[in-house]
């Protein structure tokens, strides 16, 4: 058995195992209003999977998490959906995927995890019910299976509101900034050349027609 990163190929399987698992309706539940039109966090995703005697290989288990906003200004994580295939789920193998996920989350600088699920399964994992009742979910949940997880000691204190889905972050490269300010720049320098062709070897004291500058700025 292996524990690797989710892949593109194995997307339809993730779907068979998540619909025999929750049902086809498992898109109604609130947790999904946080997911949609929303990436999970690709770092995250992580697949159990052994091979067949053909040597093929064979979805075992999969794990995803989803970046969310606590409050609208806390990032935090949502754990879930976890789907262990029926063969396989008295092998801990669902532990094993949340314990290599969580320390991942933690490895990349996370600080919160919160999910929807079975409080006297995640309690073994260190989520707790006590750490998020000051926030909400935005829909029907039944609350004692709302809890969190701070990797980071004290992250949840004082934590309250809404849990909302996560904004698009608006990155700016080193590339893109570059490539923004290089026309910027190369006008400047026009500008200057032209400036100093028109001035060149002429009476500072002499004035140069506005006209004339204005024509060689452009």
């Amino acid at each position: 058995m292996n524990i690797t990163l989710e892949l593109p190929v194995h997307a339809a399987a993730i779907e068979k195992l998540l619909d025999s698992s929750f049902g086809p309706k498992r898109h109604t539940k609130t947790v999904y209003r946080l997911r949609k039109n929303v990436a999970p966090v690709a770092d995250l995703c992580f697949v159990a999977t052994d091979t067949d005697e053909a040597g093929n290989e064979v979805l075992l288990g999969t794990i995803r998490y989803w970046p969310v906003m606590l409050g609208n200004s806390v990032q935090a994580l949502m754990l879930g959906p976890i789907a262990i295939d029926p063969a396989h789920r008295s092998e801990g193998l669902g532990g094993k995927l949340i314990r290599h996920s969580l320390e991942a989350a933690k490895a990349l600088g996370h600080r919160i995890v919160i999910l929807v699920g079975d409080a006297p399964y995640y309690v073994r994992f260190g989520f707790q019910r006590d750490l998020v009742t000051g926030l909400s979910l935005p829909g029907p949940v039944d609350p004692t299976r709302f809890q969190g997880l701070e990797l980071v000691e004290g992250a949840l204190t004082g934590v309250t509101g809404m849990v909302g889905r996560a904004k698009p972050a608006k990155v700016r490269t080193a590339a893109v900034a570059a490539t923004s300010a290089a026309p910027r720049a190369a006008a400047k320098v026009t500008k200057l050349a032209l400036f100093a062709a028109l001035t060149q070897g002429a009476d500072l004291d002499t004035p140069v027609s506005r006209r004339r500058l204005r024509r060689a700025a452009r």
